[in-house]
């Protein structure tokens, strides 16, 4: 995807990052009915078609063209499961991995394998009835069942041929699996097959399937809406970045001030006025509820349009208090601010960085605790990564020629605790983790989609030596991170010394209408695990976050359904319904006119909070009747 256009900058200052553009919701909102929305996640359902497909009734939907992403292998000669002879002159070849095999002469049936049909009690190798319902395609007269009045028999080959063409129709039916491949291949996939999911709504036991984290499924997962927050009136594009959940507020960026809202009711329970507007926030809180912003020093007015970003400082979201903000001069810049584009947190350390330099500071009293050191070869820190480790992007070198560089720092001192220099060419890069340390980039700008994304790069931040390098072909995957950002990745997450990502949507199983999966990549061999997680039809998945072991993700719905929260087990990729939301039209719209790229998702115990991260003046040729949330939320609780 390409990125969207940034907001103006001042003159003589460096871009504040891609925030992302902000996203007009579609007409109406909340009580007002319209059509349903042309969304690139969800499409409309095409004219039926006057004629039946090819096949006959009930026969199953030809395959996609070959070479199609997801797409299964063609079949063999003959269609799925015709007997293939050998060529002539050849000796009969075995057949493919995994399809029924006929048994030497003289030996009785083998038991099928595992996953494929099984033959009823006591008659090994007889293929299974099919199920009420199950679509029977129209059978070659060769193959047909005797008739009155004589026929051919139903011989046991015939029988092993019908047992293949079922599997392989369980086999389309449910999708293709991404397994690990073998073999040095640099990270490519072999794909296998596996049955899928669906997007369906489902119930939840306390705690089912949930025992390595803390978020467990109600015994209702249906939502009912929270609260809603209208977009705050602004004559300019507005940053809004920052969002946080403790355990009494909702914490999210408003215009000039920091605003915390009753959980339940959205009420407003106390605010915090800054100075100037919000430019960078952490996405990291200490455990009493503490974290770091950077925001302008002034607000905007006739003789300074965009003040600078130069003011960092600690809030605490407990008792909605500004702690200490303050600036810092540049050893290279004389007494002018640094100017900061990132912010971030780790442990008591915040870190803030930009183009002109950049500091450490003590998140409880904002004493400063260190400055990156200045050479001759024009060095600085692009910015930090946090969380539970702290580590920088640190850029050398000319503008023409960049050598970039991954270093974990002490977060006390600011002291490199090991290095690893980034590909030749490589200009920008993002933090995606910093424990396990893992570096997204897009080398040689080979990513062509605006993700930033073309290789993973898992460090080991002991030694500063790479432990293997994932090529994430930006044609299959769905991740995102800031073109010049440091730590502003989305839709994947890191745990389980895996890094978990998206596939692009391609087309699903049913009608019409996209989905896609979620997939996992070991952060020591490079190769894709086995197994993975389905949207289900017209869904598509967004990882969101870790949850111990298991992964928190949202599921984008179609036009006529409410977005769902699943938590998926970060080993077997089983998936557990902890949220459905209410599919009226007018909820609907509001949820889906957020982007799932350039909005924030926060899913804490029973409540979902969605927010703009920027904001801008209503277009002029928007109706008076519609309406633009900066947050709509959700409840089961």
């Amino acid at each position: 995807m390409s990125q969207p256009p940034q907001p103006p900058q001042p003159p003589n200052e460096p871009p504040q990052g891609g925030f992302g553009a902000p996203q007009d919701p579609p007409p109406g909102g909340f009580g007002a009915p319209t059509p349903p929305p042309a969304d690139p996640f969800a499409k409309q359902p095409p004219a039926a078609p006057s004629t039946p497909p090819a096949g006959g009734y009930g026969s199953p939907p030809p395959p996609p063209p070959a070479g199609g992403y997801g797409s299964p292998p063609p079949p063999p000669a003959g269609g799925f499961g015709a007997p293939q002879g050998p060529p002539p002159g050849q000796p009969p070849q075995n057949p493919a991995y995994g399809y029924p095999q006929a048994p030497p002469p003289g030996q009785p049936p083998t038991q099928p394998g595992y996953g494929f049909p099984q033959g009823p009690p006591g008659q090994p190798g007889m293929p299974p009835q099919q199920g009420y319902g199950y679509p029977t395609a129209p059978m070659h007269p060769q193959y047909a069942a005797p008739q009155p009045g004589g026929g051919k028999k139903f011989s046991t080959q015939m029988q092993i041929i019908v047992a293949a063409v079922v599997a392989v129709l369980l086999i389309v039916g449910g999708g293709i699996v991404y397994s690990s491949s073998s073999g040095d291949d640099g990270g490519k996939q072999d794909e296998a097959a596996s049955a899928g999911t669906d997007g369906g709504e489902g119930k939840g036991g306390e705690g089912g399937g949930l025992a390595d984290g803390t978020e467990k499924a109600p015994a209702d997962t249906k939502s009912k809406v929270g609260f809603q927050l209208p977009h705050p009136k602004v004559t300019d594009t507005t940053v809004v970045d920052g969002s946080w959940v403790t355990d009494k507020a909702y914490v999210k960026t408003g215009v000039n001030e920091i605003v915390g809202y009753d959980l339940a009711k959205g009420t407003k329970l106390w605010s915090i006025p800054l100075a100037g507007q919000v430019c960078a926030a952490s996405r990291h809180m200490s455990k009493d509820y503490r974290t770091a912003i950077a925001f302008q020093e002034g607000k905007p007015s006739a003789a300074d349009k965009y003040p600078s970003c130069n003011q960092v400082g600690a809030l605490d979201l407990a008792t909605g208090k500004l702690l200490w903000s303050k600036s810092v001069t540049s050893a290279s810049n004389g007494d002018e601010p640094v100017r900061f584009n990132e912010v971030t947190l780790s442990g008591s350390t915040v870190a803030a960085g930009g183009t002109s330099g950049g500091a450490a500071f003590n998140l409880a009293n904002g004493a400063e605790l260190w400055k990156p050191k200045t050479d001759t070869n024009n060095c600085y820190d692009m910015g930090y990564g946090g969380g539970d480790a702290l580590a920088v992007v640190r850029k050398c070198g000319s503008y023409d020629e960049p050598q970039l560089t991954i270093q974990a720092l002490n977060p006390a001192t600011g002291a490199p605790l090991s290095s690893y220099n980034m590909p030749a060419g490589v200009e920008y890069a993002s933090i995606v983790s910093t424990k396990p340390l893992v570096v997204a980039a897009d080398v040689g700008d080979t990513a062509g989609d605006g993700s930033s994304i073309s290789d993973f790069f898992s460090i080991d931040a002991a030694t500063g030596k790479l432990i293997v390098r994932i090529s994430a072909d930006a044609d299959k995957y769905a991740a995102d991170c800031g073109s010049t950002e440091v730590e502003k990745c989305t839709s994947l997450a890191v745990g389980n010394n895996r890094i978990y990502v998206p596939t692009e949507e391609h087309e699903g199983g049913g009608e019409y209408g996209d989905t896609n999966e979620i997939v996992a990549f070991d952060l020591t061999t490079g190769k894709l695990v086995g197994g993975r997680a389905d949207a289900g039809d017209r869904y598509t998945l967004t990882p969101l976050r870790m949850d111990g072991s298991n992964l928190i993700a949202y599921k984008r719905p179609p036009y006529d359904k409410g977005g769902q929260i699943v938590s998926i087990d970060g080993s077997t990729f089983k998936e557990t319904v902890l949220m459905v939301n209410p599919d009226d039209e007018s909820v609907r719209e509001a949820e889906t006119s957020f982007s799932t790229n350039y909005a924030e998702f926060i899913y804490e115990k029973g409540r979902l909070f969605i927010s703009e991260q920027m904001v801008s003046e209503p277009s002029k040729s928007s109706s008076l009747d519609d309406k633009q949330f900066l947050v709509v939320s959700f409840s089961t609780v």
